[in-house]
């Protein structure tokens, strides 16, 4: 017969409540009795019982993580961060996608989606600022908001500080000699946090240091993706007084720049200096190299699953906002 929750506290000579802790992911537990409870699991091949755990403590083991595109290197290397966070205390993570799907995400936000059986939801949204906030409510269930949206006190919020990120990179641009400086990205049609940020960080950087901000200089772009990037690079490279410089809000959009540059017969960074923002594996790779400023997944990932867990604990804990590092890093599209 397969061994039961009593046989392994047996085995390790310890209560079932320990065991039931060690096998639920509760963290105060020492470490020598977590070793001795996991060497008599192993040693008995003991498989714990999803449904009879849902049912004698309420929780599934589950979290969600919901993200606008899973094909977007950064979620998916967010993605890949929490999953081996929340594993390390003993939780699976299931990914779901909203596509873009602003009633999707209402749904999902205010637990009118009665698919979600999960003990914590972690969601990084699309939706605007007037859109949170004309929300009646948000789901029962315990919730971390990721991604640049403001802090109005209802939600637990991970996120970087995108004002200082866009105006680090802005700045990179400006110490190495350049003075024609663009930007891609913005979307002025709608009023997601992100863009309305890192537009922000762009225009300060530009008037502290004493240049003009020019309208044709910032382009807009539906998505941040590499097909975008490039159809912007070659709006801005067809200007009589092209720039020498474009910083991108997203790595994806950079690579499409560099792209175009070179198909303009230019190079990166001689020409057009290129800089954009995530970090994300393809850039570190592309040739040049994209200089761009690093995100912390792995703080970001760690903070969220922590947060989410306490909440988990206690639902009625005031919600707090975790400010991510951020850190520029110089490559060769730059140098």
């Amino acid at each position: 017969m397969p061994a039961t929750l009593r046989d392994v506290a047996r085995h390790a000579q310890v209560s079932v409540r320990t065991v039931s802790n060690v096998v639920s992911g509760y963290a105060h537990v020492s470490e020598r009795m977590r070793a001795r409870v996991l060497a008599a699991i192993d040693e008995l091949d003991y498989r714990p019982n999803p449904v009879a755990r849902t049912l004698r403590t309420g929780r599934t083991g589950m979290l969600a993580l919901v993200v606008p595109e899973i094909d977007v290197p950064y979620f998916s290397e967010l993605a890949r961060d929490v999953i081996e966070v929340a594993a390390e205390v003993g939780y699976r993570v299931m990914i779901d996608q909203t596509g873009h799907d602003h009633e999707r995400e209402k749904q999902l936000l205010t637990g009118e989606d009665r698919t979600m059986l999960f003990d914590g939801l972690l969601f990084s949204p699309l939706v605007t600022k007037a859109e949170l906030l004309d929300m009646p409510g948000t789901t029962r269930m315990p919730l971390i908001l990721l991604g640049e949206h403001e802090f109005d006190g209802r939600y637990d919020h991970v996120a970087i500080d995108n004002v200082a990120a866009a105006r680090d990179a802005v700045n990179h641009l400006i110490a190495t000699g350049r003075t024609r400086i663009a930007a891609i990205g913005s979307q002025p049609q709608e009023e997601y946090a992100t863009p309305l940020q890192r537009s922000a960080g762009y225009e300060s950087a530009l008037v502290d240091a004493g240049m003009p901000l020019r309208p044709e200089y910032a382009v807009t772009a539906a998505h941040y993706s590499r097909p975008d990037g490039y159809r912007a690079a070659q709006q801005l490279l067809a200007l009589e007084d092209r720039p020498d410089a474009i910083f991108c809000f997203s790595d994806l959009l950079a690579i499409g720049v560099m792209r175009a540059v070179f198909d303009a017969g230019l190079r990166v960074p001689e020409d057009v200096a290129v800089i954009g923002i995530d970090d994300v594996e393809e850039g570190r790779f592309a040739r040049p190299s994209l200089s761009t400023i690093s995100l912390d997944t792995p703080f970001i990932a760690r903070e969220s699953v922590r947060r989410i867990l306490e909440r988990i604990d206690d639902p009625e804990l005031p919600a707090t906002e975790i400010v991510a590092p951020h850190k520029l890093i110089v490559r060769e599209s730059t140098a």
